[in-house]
């Protein structure tokens, strides 16, 4: 049986950038199932989080504890940037690159990824260079390749950022599939709709402290602190 990197563990992390706090002190625990959704106003600290957690911020204090090794813990999480990376390949071949990468016949990882551009509705022509992709294109092919390797835990910057209505729909239903299925999701979102759509849990985050952690439903229900209360209103902060 294959043991889980969960739950994850945050120590006191706080990242700084040219001497100014940008995150942290945070200590968090992430375990169990489910979305969650990292809430907050620009600059909070969001991305910086999702990125101190996936490993891609180098945290100047504290500690951010996987469960196993380093090289395991890599290969079974992914993330999804607000804005998709390219590759110079087909959109097929984009998708079908992690599992090139893990060794798997390459005439087989097209095939997953012919399964994997379907299930997030992505209707174009798989042969065609995904620079010709618009941006709603782009969101769902990276979803489909950052899924391919159904990954314990799935971390996503906006992921909704700038897509019509449609395209966002087809992405809630992607990631609450990936939910059911046992990928365990966090994300970002400035919409407040869609936190209230598909939250199980929320951290809600301002100038770079974690100022409430607890269920969706007790969250929107009623919000322990002026700056959420005002943030769900969509009041300004500052």
């Amino acid at each position: 049986m294959v043991s889980p990197i969960l739950p994850l563990v945050l120590e006191e992390v706080e990242l700084r950038r040219q001497g100014r706090r940008i995150l942290g002190p945070v200590s968090l625990t992430l375990g169990g199932d489910g979305i969650t959704v990292v809430m907050g106003p620009n600059g909070a600290g969001k991305t910086s989080l999702l990125r101190a957690m996936h490993g891609l911020e180098r945290i100047n204090r504290g500690r951010v504890i996987w469960q196993g090794d380093a090289d395991v813990v890599r290969a079974r999480q992914a993330f999804v940037f607000q804005t998709p990376v390219l590759m110079r390949r087909s959109v097929l071949d984009c998708i079908a690159y992690p599992l090139i990468l893990d060794g798997l016949a390459r005439k087989e990882a097209r095939a997953r990824a012919e399964t994997a551009a379907r299930e997030v509705g992505l209707g174009v022509t798989l042969a065609a260079p995904a620079s010709v992709l618009s941006g709603g294109e782009r969101q769902k092919m990276a979803l489909a390749r950052a899924l391919i390797r159904a990954p314990e835990v799935l971390f996503l910057d906006e992921p909704c950022a700038n897509l019509d209505l449609h395209s966002t729909a087809e992405i809630e239903q992607v990631l609450t599939a990936a939910r059911d299925h046992g990928t365990r999701i966090v994300m970002s979102t400035h919409n407040v709709g869609q936190a209230r759509r598909l939250a199980d849990d929320i951290l809600f985050l301002f100038d770079g402290r974690l100022r409430e952690a607890g269920s969706g439903d007790a969250f929107f229900d009623g919000p322990g602190t002026p700056e959420a209360k005002a943030h769900i209103n969509g009041d300004l902060l500052s």
